[in-house]
């Protein structure tokens, strides 16, 4: 792990820091250049997570460099249970933070807002031929067995 390595929320400060994982989280999913989302949708996540009435959340980790990767999570009510449920949405590190227990790191801390805030669990989604991540994934948490299905509408 990069040494010191902090994991800490977002601050209204670090937009411009934020942006470059924001754009390369969005660029390994393909959405660059032409599919590039809308610089609207870039700005209205970014003032979601600093809104303490939102229920989206970001954190980011900070190394010696500056901030190294991102994470962003969202709480929602549920059929199945009485607590919320915690959706690990991106998650993000630059390449030469990769392998070294970054992504980890955040996800341990998404783990830890979920249950201070009284969630039930916490789940994500990867590309299946995301497998570098799918490594740490398998390790940190249980495969659902779930097939995600979708309409862009």
């Amino acid at each position: 792990m990069p040494s010191p390595l902090r994991i800490r929320p977002i601050a209204d400060t670090d937009f411009a820091a934020w942006s470059p994982l924001w754009d390369g989280y969005n660029a390994f999913y393909g959405r660059s250049g032409e599919t590039a989302l809308p610089e609207a949708i870039t700005r209205t996540t970014w003032s979601r997570f600093l809104d303490p009435q939102e229920p989206m959340h970001a954190r980011v980790a900070e190394s010696a460099d500056g901030l190294i990767g991102l994470v962003h999570f969202l709480f929602h009510r549920s059929t199945i249970q009485l607590n919320p449920t915690c959706y690990l949405q991106d998650l993000f590190t630059v390449e030469a933070a990769r392998g070294k227990g970054v992504a980890r790191a955040l996800i341990e801390e998404v783990y830890r807002s979920a249950a201070q805030a009284g969630a039930g669990r916490v789940y994500w989604q990867t590309h299946e031929t995301n497998h570098t991540a799918m490594r740490l994934y398998d390790q940190v948490a249980d495969r659902s067995g779930f097939v995600v299905y979708r309409k862009l509408l």
